[in-house]
């Protein structure tokens, strides 16, 4: 059986690469910066195609796991039990005057 933090890496590496299949496409479709003709123009433009939508997916992988780990502690919403420790205790002691040595040379 997997662990469930690999399993879980890789439901956000899936989740980011379609992200990326969506962002690229809307790019092609709306040409943005003319793309479209740089892709369907050139003899290396699926190659070009492929390094967007692979560099874009790298990039979106890594901010959904981000995102999702980030999360992980604030997915109990009926938080009713505070499973926090104990806190800290801050005591504010009356400052207490530090001896301090002059010595005067003349």
């Amino acid at each position: 059986m997997m662990p469930r933090l690999v399993r879980l890496y890789i439901q956000q590496v899936a989740i980011g690469f379609g992200l990326s299949a969506i962002f690229t496409t809307i790019l092609i479709y709306f040409n943005v910066a003319n793309l479209q003709r740089l892709v369907f123009g050139s003899s290396d433009g699926l190659l070009g195609l492929f390094l967007i939508f692979f560099f874009n997916g790298l990039v979106f992988a890594g901010a959904q796991f981000a995102i999702r780990i980030m999360r992980m502690g604030h997915e109990d919403e009926d938080d009713d039990d505070h499973h926090g420790g104990s806190g800290v205790r801050h005591s504010d002691p009356a400052p207490q005057p530090l001896p301090v040595r002059i010595s005067v040379k003349s």
